[in-house]
This record gives C-alpha cells, structure tokens and sequence, in this order.
C-alpha cells in the first residue's frame, strides 16, 4: 500500500468529487487521544486472546505511540480512524492491519464518541458544581438581606437575596442530577460489536470496557453501533443547564439595571461611544448560549429522526451537534459562577425597594385569616387598600383600617392588633414570618444552605469517584502497553 493511501478505501474509492463530502477529519481532532485509546486497549484484548500474537501486538502499540507523537496535523483521510490506522501500517507494514481484526469503524466510532463525550459531561458537572458553591457562598452572605420579589416582573412580596440565589442553586443541583444521569448512560461500551453482527472471533467485550474505564457494555451489538441517545441525554441536560443559566443571567441583568447590583468590571464592558456605560455583557452572552445548547439539541433530534436500524452515515452529521452544546454551555457556566462570586448587592437600595407595590399585601392578609377571617375576605380587604395607595407612597395602618371597615362592617381591631398589622406591614418582619420549610426567613434559608451545600459536597464526591475510574483505567491500559513495547 503506497504511503499515506487510505486502508479502507483503496483504491476503488479513493477519489472523485464526493470524497470531501464524506470527511469528517475535520470534526475529528476532538476524537483524537479516544482513538488512540479505543485501539490500544482491543490491541491488548486481541493478544490476551490469542486473537493477534503478542510481537504483532507490540509493533502495533509501538506505531499508535509514534502517530500520537507525530500529533493529530500529521494525519490524512476520510476520518481520524482510518487516517491512525494508515498510518500505523505506513509505520510497521501490513501487520498494522491486524489491529482492526474483530472490529468496524462503526463500533470503533461509537466507542470514541462515548470515550470523549463523559469527559465532556465530567467537565460540565465540575462546571456546574462550582456555579453551585458560589451561589451558596454568596446567599449564606445576605440570608438577612431584604430584596423586592417579583411575579410577572412586578413587585409582589419581599424576600432576601439569599434566598433567591438559593432558588437557582437548586435549579443547577437538578441540572447536575441529569448531567450525572448522561454521564452514566454515556459510559456503557460498544466495543467488540463489529459492524452490527458481532464477530466470530473469540473477543472479550468485557475486557476493552474495563481498560477504557466503561462501567458495562451496550450489549445487544446492532443497538451498540446504532444508538445516539446518548448524546440526546446529554445534549438534553446541556440545554436544561442552559436555560437555568439563562434565567439567571436575566434576572442579574435586570438588577444591574435596577441598581440593586453591581457586576464586577471583569464580567462587564463599556461602550465604545458612552464612556458613562457599564454594561453586564458577559451575562448577555451567558444568557444567549441556551440558543446554542437547544440548536444543538434540536439539531442532533432531527438528524436523527427516522434513521432505520443499525449504521447509517447520517450519524457522522449528528456528534457536531453535541460538541457544539459543550462548547456553549460550558464556558458559559464557568463565567456566571464568576459574576456571582464577585458581584456586589445593594444592601440599601434592595430594602428600599422591598416594600414598592404593597408587597406585604399577602402578608397582612395571611395574619387576617389567621385571626380567623375567611383568606378570600382578607384578600378582598387589602385589595381594597392597595387601590387607595398613591404609587410610592408608603402603606399605612389607617389605609387597612378604613378598608376593613368598608368590608366588614366592623372594625380591624376587633380581629387583630394594631402592632401585629404594622409588623405585618414591616418587610423584615413579614420574611421572618415565612419560616416554613423551603421559606425566605433567615432561619429557613441558614437551615437550607446547611443542605444544600451538603448536597454539593456529596456531588463533588460523587464527580471525584467517576474521575478516578477512568484515571484508574487509563493508568491499568497505560501498563498493558508498556508491557508489550
């Protein structure tokens, strides 16, 4: 075979104008290193055995170990896999061959795709733990911090800045469950499931799984060359990620513009007209990856759709579509936990605006249907009060008063006292009010942030167990290899 000619095709169909159609090197760097490792790791099975003798093992181990020296812009072909395979005989003759024996590209690529894409979920867990402790961090900071909340983006009842970062951290821990979820769907190998058929050879599936650091196998062998679900489910968590990224980002945007925030001037920009502007443009830029991360998925469901059973070419198109979501999401992760950690909350500005559009309203009625009047009687009440609030006026004893008066027939005091009604009225008294489990009381949000940060320990645990798998694996091919050079 001349040098640098292509193993598979030959020369039947190594030319005309299709052929840089078909390519997919230049998605393939990505895939690289997985390669290198997949075929490693079925060399040293093949010669376990007895399938390839052990000095053909050894050129072969000793030529993939020279095409990784030489680094990936050495390489030409249709695809990564059969360039390393040309090359490797280019490099040792025509018993470089052997290394394809009992196996396809096509339980070759499924292989690497998985080998590269857990990594890629690994990373996004990491991303996303990190997001989650600053968050944490920054709510156990301003547990007593009094914020306006706000329902249809108006003022609607007061809370604390804590507890509202710990709303999200909760979001991004349900994130994590489903990356964690992919991630172990992920690693489940197809090695050894040859085209779709299996093979006649004596092979053990189980034992390039465990060199690769795979938890099992996919084990009926047309589903193992077939399925792309996998990277469905972690395309899927990637966009879920995205969009709790991009209500974050939304919502810190708007509290920048508010003047209740200020985004440290690493996460921000000016303008390059308005010298005065300080724009939080990183946290844009945060918010628009979720079109990215759901292009991707929708593009990788479509490409998929209706594809018959076993192989079929159209899954060369549908892996760009994953990475494109990793790459979107994931720095994206990583610049939103640093706006959290470094921002600056308006301690005076948020209680100022604690109490703007009669946000203890509920509150007030609550400690009504407390007393003992009917929730819809007091809801009528203070719906009645809040209509004779002048915009920014602050809301007084009287006005409720004369609104009682006006449903009830009778007067406020003759259901509650006049003290328990201003500190409903007060925002700090109403968050410390609401102490029911989940609740913005600070009591409440110290014992969840206690949890939740529990949680996020366990999940790093968690990510750390998976990482020395592999790292145990690749250590243990890493010594088979040796073994044979």
């Amino acid at each position: 075979m001349a040098e640098g000619s292509d193993v598979v095709r030959g020369e039947r169909f190594s030319g005309g104008p299709a052929r840089g159609f078909l390519s997919s090197m230049a998605a393939d760097e990505r895939i690289f290193r997985a390669d290198l490792a997949v075929d490693r790791a079925h060399v040293v099975m093949l010669a376990e055995q007895g399938i390839v003798d052990e000095e053909s093992a050894g050129s072969i181990l000793d030529g993939l170990a020279a095409v990784e020296e030489a680094g990936y812009d050495h390489l030409s072909g249709e695809d990564i896999h059969a360039a390393i395979e040309s090359a490797v005989i280019d490099r040792v003759g025509p018993d470089g061959g052997r290394m394809h024996t009992a196996r396809s590209r096509n339980d070759e690529v499924a292989t690497c795709l998985r080998y590269r894409f857990r990594e890629d979920l690994l990373d996004t867990i990491d991303a996303t733990l990190a997001l989650r402790s600053a968050l944490l961090e920054s709510a156990r900071e301003h547990t007593e911090t009094l914020m306006p909340g706000y329902t249809h983006r108006q003022p609607a009842q007061p809370t604390t800045v804590g507890h509202f970062l710990a709303s999200y951290e909760q979001a991004f821990a349900r994130d994590t469950e489903r990356l964690v979820a992919a991630y172990d769907r992920t690693n489940r190998s197809p090695l050894g499931a040859a085209a779709f058929a299996g093979t006649p050879f004596e092979v053990d599936r189980e034992r390039t799984a465990d060199l690769l650091g795979f938890d099992g196998l996919v084990e009926n062998s047309m589903d193992a060359v077939s399925t792309r679900d996998f990277l469905v489910e972690g395309a899927s968590a990637l966009a879920s990620l995205s969009v709790s990224l991009s209500g974050l980002a939304t919502d810190l945007v708007e509290f920048a513009s508010d003047g209740y925030l200020d985004v440290h001037d690493d996460y921000a920009s000016t303008s390059s007209i308005m010298p005065q502007k300080k724009n939080p443009d990183s946290l844009e830029l945060v918010r628009a990856c979720s079109g990215d991360a759901n292009a991707g998925l929708n593009g990788l469901l479509t490409t998929l759709k209706g594809l018959p059973r076993a192989y079929n070419r159209d899954l060369q198109t549908a892996t760009p579509h994953a990475w494109d979501s990793v790459d979107a999401v994931v720095p994206a992760t990583e610049v939103a936990a640093g706006a959290v950690a470094t921002a600056r909350w308006e301690r005076e500005a948020l209680a100022d605006a604690a109490s703007a559009g009669f946000s203890t309203a509920t509150g007030v009625a609550d400690l009504l249907a407390m007393a003992g009047l009917p929730f819809r009687t007091a809801h009528e009440i203070l719906a009645l009060a809040a209509k004779d609030i002048e915009d920014g006026a602050a809301v007084e004893y009287g006005t409720v008063a004369a609104a009682a008066e006006a449903v009830l027939d009778d007067s406020l005091d003759s259901y509650v006292e006049r003290e328990a009604v201003e500190r409903a009225l007060d925002p700090e008294a109403s968050v410390a009010s609401r102490d029911s489990f989940g609740g913005p009381a600070p009591a409440s949000v110290e014992a969840a942030l206690d949890r939740r940060e529990a949680g996020v320990d366990e999940d790093e645990d968690a990510l750390a167990d998976r990482r020395a798998q592999l790292d145990g694996a690749a250590e243990a091919l890493e010594r088979e290899v040796a073994r044979r050079g």
